[in-house]
């Protein structure tokens, strides 16, 4: 496995050269904390064997959002809260893709355009879901935006995953269209969804204040798919949320000018492998930070947070019960002398910290 630190401070130096024209802040925030992640240079954890005293300095993650040795405890947990908001139906996700001739606008005005991609896209299922005659009412939706593709390029796109169900607030009414045993799944029209997704985000621009390009795409690309209790879909992009855009795993190799990756072809199912320059691989990693404090990973409808209280009266009505949650603690730093778990006694000491003696180590029979 090859850490992306490495390849940053490998190839740094070129890649400011040449892209430093195009970064913004969150792009150099980004580079600056995985670089120094759990390395010698980062802040430093005292941490205090339980059994026998053993103090050691740990390095500090860097927490970064788009590192992929961090964020793996919020990524189980953020699982863990939507698996625990399932409900009694047949899921679908949605994917509404921007095209090719929208995508340096998406590049220029981030912020803008990747907020009303997840707000029009939850718009245009909200729209079908209350005028298709079955349903009627109210729809919910989980959404997480991407902007990479499998190859890492540039390729703003949201998913949705959907209950075909709705709620009626009127009449109190829970109705679903899809039956668990039918064998041609069908929620929505793929082109209908596309038709009415491209006429929002377009009037959505305008209003922006943003001028759309003069050549205007006619297609926009929407899949729906059918995926069952919703369950594999939802770990699915929970394993992708928070571990940055690329698996340490994949970066196979790198040498004084080049970066080798791998990744799964879409249509053959198969790994392939790519090889760029190590000042381009870098910008294929840094051109998906997001802006500062943007939420990439959304809830809408029925399955907002607010609405805990109709989840579990629906779950209780419907006689579903959900496994609560695990209770998932962080992995303990282990004593390297006993193997017992250690207590995080201070945090961020500066790296120059070497033997810290002003620490009281706690007696056994303290309170």
């Amino acid at each position: 496995m090859i850490r992306l630190a490495s390849v940053i401070q490998r190839f740094e130096s070129e890649f400011l050269d040449q892209y430093r024209h195009r970064l913004r802040p969150e792009h150099n925030h980004a580079l600056a904390a995985i670089k120094l992640c759990r390395s010698q240079a980062s802040p430093k954890m005292l941490a205090t064997c339980d059994q026998c005293s053993n103090q050691r300095l740990v390095p500090h993650s860097c927490g970064h959002r788009h590192c992929p040795h961090c964020q793996h405890h919020e990524s189980q947990q953020w699982s863990d809260r939507q698996l625990a908001r399932l409900v009694p139906a047949e899921y679908f996700l949605i994917t509404f893709t921007l095209p090719a001739e929208r995508r340096p606008l998406a590049r220029a005005h981030p912020r803008i355009i990747y907020d009303l991609i997840l707000r029009f896209a939850w718009d245009t299922v909200r729209t079908f879901s209350r005028n298709d005659p079955k349903l009627r009412g109210l729809a919910g939706a989980i959404a997480v935006l991407h902007t990479n593709n499998r190859r890492q390029d540039f390729h703003p796109h949201a998913h949705l995953i959907v209950p075909a169900a709705a709620v009626d607030p009127e009449r109190r009414q829970w109705r679903t269209k899809v039956r668990p045993s039918a064998k041609r799944a069908y929620l929505f029209n793929h082109e209908a969804l596309a038709k009415v997704f491209r006429a929002k985000m377009r009037d959505a621009i305008t209003n922006a204040g943003l001028r759309l390009p003069e050549h205007t795409p006619r297609e926009w690309v929407v899949d729906c798919k059918h995926v069952g209790s919703g369950k594999p879909a939802l770990i699915y992009l929970g394993r992708y949320l928070y571990r940055g855009v690329i698996r340490e795993q994949d970066t196979v190799a790198y040498d004084e000018q080049h970066v080798s990756f791998r990744y799964r072809d879409a249509k053959t199912g198969h790994d392939q492998l790519r090889t760029v320059t190590g000042a381009h691989f870098l910008w294929l990693i840094v051109q998906h930070v997001l802006p500062k404090h943007f939420r990439r990973a959304r809830n809408f409808g029925f399955l907002h947070p607010n609405c805990k209280r109709l989840i579990a009266l629906l779950q209780w009505l419907l006689k579903i019960d959900p496994a609560p949650p695990p209770t998932k603690l962080r992995a303990a730093i282990r004593c390297a002398c006993c193997g017992a778990a250690m207590t995080i006694m201070r945090t961020r000491l500066r790296p120059s910290t070497s033997v810290p003696l002003d620490v009281p180590i706690p007696s056994a029979g303290a309170a």
